[in-house]
């Protein structure tokens, strides 16, 4: 690598300092600060250091803390700890609870040293590593799970490609970054869909009123995605939104237990909200109507989320919709209908970006058999 690792060493006394910096600036770019509130200062910035080396002995904030800190704030870090004979056992405490990598005594000869440091890079490499390739493993997962939900059921996978848009602008109007595990529970939430029946599916596609015995089905649906997600692994956060989803913001109608308020988790009050106000809106409800239908369902929904969809729909509501022949579809443009045949066979579901592989697909088919002109966002 061209760049050099980064690594944040902590001690109040300067000179301690400019000892561990002189054994370490050749292989490494270090940073360094003579308080734990500083070092954190530096582990939030916009270049957080992969290891972190603190002293034992700080006042207002001694090493250990400022490593469960550090721990707290940004676990992918790599912690060590030098203390002194004196400290040894709040050491041992320290790694035993998991809070640092390892601990050195002093005085630390440099060469011990080194290859502590060298450790704790190889442990960050490990740890990252791991995370990227668990992260595209579920990713790959996911995607053909979704494709196969493409293929067998485009009304479900359509209405879940819908919360995802729904999702992320309510996210990005937040500020809030859209969590690959937030990502991955809305679209396959709707998977449990796959035991109702073609017109209960049909009828949540487009927001048409269910009967009493639809109803029920439809409750039954998070319970039966849990059921077929429960065996992949690492999936916790994914099924904690999912358990979730359900819960009233107020706490109202709760089994023991339950979260409420802002104890339940972010992606379940966004999930509930989302797939609420995508019914609404594939009803045919105007804006305004869908968001005072949603304010005023008392308690169960997040009021902020409330809030921040109003803004975001408002201004998506007048972003400019335009009818564009099937010759003049592009990668990127925003499906704001169906794409159906002239036989009437939904071909692409609306809220999907389109994507060369749409156009190829619509391309190929039989000429003058896709219904013109194709509404989407996005054609200046």
């Amino acid at each position: 690598m061209n760049e050099k690792l980064h690594i944040l060493c902590v001690d109040d006394e300067p000179k301690v300092l400019e000892g561990l910096v002189l054994n370490l600036r050749r292989q490494y770019r270090v940073s360094t600060a003579t308080s734990g509130q500083a070092g954190l200062a530096i582990v939030e910035g916009t270049d957080p250091p992969a290891v972190v080396v603190s002293d034992m002995r700080m006042p207002e904030m001694n090493g250990a803390e400022f490593l469960a800190k550090v721990r707290e704030r940004s676990p992918d870090i790599v912690r060590l700890l030098l203390t002194g004979q004196a400290d040894l056992d709040s050491a041992i405490a320290a790694v035993n609870q998991g809070q640092v990598f390892r601990f050195l005594t002093k005085p630390c000869s440099p060469p011990q040293f080194q290859a502590a440091v060298e450790s704790a890079f190889a442990q960050h490499r490990l740890i990252t590593s791991e995370k990227e390739l668990l992260e595209k493993t579920l990713r790959g997962a996911v995607k053909a799970l979704t494709e196969i939900l493409s293929l067998a059921n485009p009304l479900i996978f359509g209405r879940a490609t819908r919360l995802k848009k729904h999702a992320a602008d309510l996210l990005a109007g937040l500020g809030v970054p859209f969590a690959w595990q937030l990502e991955v529970a809305v679209v396959l939430s709707q998977i449990g869909c796959i035991i109702l029946s073609a017109a209960n599916n049909e009828k949540l596609y487009y927001g048409r009123p269910l009967s009493a015995e639809e109803v029920e089905s439809t409750q039954c649906v998070p319970k039966i995605s849990m059921q077929l997600l429960e065996s992949i692994p690492r999936l916790e956060l994914v099924m904690a939104i999912l358990d979730a989803q359900e819960c009233n913001f107020d706490g109202s109608n709760a089994m023991p237990g339950a979260p409420e308020g802002e104890a339940i988790p972010l992606g379940a009050r966004v999930l509930r909200l989302v797939g609420d106000f995508d019914f609404l809106e594939a009803s045919g409800m105007p804006p305004g109507q869908i968001l005072s239908t949603l304010q005023n369902r008392k308690g169960r929904y997040d009021p902020k989320l409330v809030a921040a969809l109003g803004r975001v729909k408002s201004l998506a509501s007048v972003s400019a919709v335009d009818g564009v022949p099937l010759s003049a579809l592009r990668s990127g443009m925003l499906l704001t209908q169906d794409v159906m045949s002239k036989a009437g066979a939904l071909l692409v579901p609306r809220g999907h970006e389109v994507t060369q592989a749409i156009i190829s697909r619509l391309s190929s088919m039989e000429p003058g058999s896709v219904k013109e002109p194709i509404m989407v966002f996005g054609s200046s």
